[in-house]
């Protein structure tokens, strides 16, 4: 099997406060090599940023994590990535736990130094399943007792196929599906927490979530994803407010958080070349401040996060440069801000407080 080519890094910078502590909240492990030849051509543009990086596992991040900032720990975040049929259709996404404690329990042995990569793991469970998915949840749960946290069942869809591509549509409305809900209400019951990701376009619909079961724990990935592709190209500026209505909205539910990042990825444009186009964190940062400063606003600082939703945002910036980037925006918070911010309320959302004592 030919390796993908290398994505070009960005152009060195030096770390910008490097001693500042860091949880990364949001990252992928897998091999998509076998399954690219499933996707038809000419690829979607959204594939076509991942065949870089077709691989990407413990070795790949534990790089990125350890390229300069101070990564102390990070949060798996699901991608459909070494399922196991054995286990059947439903069950199958227990072989993605399983795998991932692996790679978490490779790194606490401390051979590779003292950050705890892995050390929250969410997963993903169908609830279109109603209420039977609370065996699923359970079968998740003892594969991965002291790492497992909840799942993600993404929600993104779009009445123009070219935004995300075929394989990444979910069915329209997901989120307000009553059977979705009924498999919803089995994470409440076991206390695991929920990560939504859908676009810009349909916040209304996690809002309305979020106010239907407001005792369960929910994070907006990817800062609600703005759209800057295909029929929505040159429309940042027109739908800025728009999406700001919606975040401060969806801010007023206290069970939500908020996910600062993901704006790297190729469906937000922000940048609109890649891969690893070469823009510095100076530019990144004018980019994405908008959004990011909007909601810290609505969000306050003790319910945001900053992710770096790797190996996805590398699209956009090496793993060195999306953090500084981040640093750039938040240079005027105080201490206690930033330690909330880029570590304290991912550990207390994904409660791997312990893990890191």
């Amino acid at each position: 099997m030919s390796e993908p080519s290398p994505i070009p890094p960005s152009p060195p910078e030096p770390i910008l406060e490097p001693d500042l502590a860091i949880i990364d909240p949001h990252h992928h492990l897998w091999d998509l090599r076998p399954m690219l030849p499933m996707f038809p051509e000419p690829r979607h543009g959204f594939i076509e940023t991942l065949i870089p990086v077709a691989y990407y596992g413990f070795d790949g991040f534990h790089a990125d994590a350890t390229s300069g900032h101070k990564v102390i720990a990070s949060v798996y975040m699901e991608c459909g990535a070494f399922y196991n049929p054995a286990y059947g259709e439903a069950k199958q996404v227990v072989g993605e736990i399983e795998y991932v404690n692996g790679v978490a329990a490779q790194s606490a042995s401390g051979l590779y130094g003292d950050a705890r990569l892995c050390a929250g793991i969410v997963g993903h469970a169908n609830l279109l399943l109603g209420g039977a998915v609370g065996e699923v949840l359970d079968a998740m749960q003892a594969a991965a007792p002291r790492r497992f946290r909840g799942i993600r069942h993404q929600g993104a869809w779009d009445a123009d196929p070219a935004v995300l591509g075929p394989p990444f549509h979910a069915p329209e409305g997901l989120y307000r599906d009553a059977t979705f809900r009924e498999g919803f209400a089995e994470l409440g019951k076991r206390g695991m927490s929920f990560d939504a990701w859908l676009l810009e376009p349909q916040l209304g619909d996690v809002i309305d979530l979020a106010r239907a079961f407001g005792d369960v724990p929910i994070c907006l990935d990817h800062c609600g994803t703005p759209l800057g592709v295909a029929s929505y190209e040159g429309r940042l500026k027109e739908r800025f407010e728009t999406w700001a209505a919606s975040i401060r909205e969806l801010a007023q539910c206290e069970n939500v958080m908020v996910k600062l990042g993901g704006l790297s990825m190729y469906n937000c444009g922000m940048p609109a070349e890649g891969p690893a186009a070469g823009l510095g964190s100076e530019t990144l940062a004018q980019l994405w401040k908008p959004y990011i400063e909007t909601c810290i606003e609505a969000f306050g600082p003790r319910r945001a996060m900053f992710e770096s939703n790797y190996p996805v945002d590398r699209w956009g910036a090496s793993y060195p440069v999306l953090w500084n980037a981040f640093k750039r925006i938040t240079a005027g918070a105080s201490d206690e801000e930033k330690a909330a911010l880029y570590a304290g309320n991912a550990a207390r959302f994904y409660r791997i407080e312990e893990a890191l004592a």
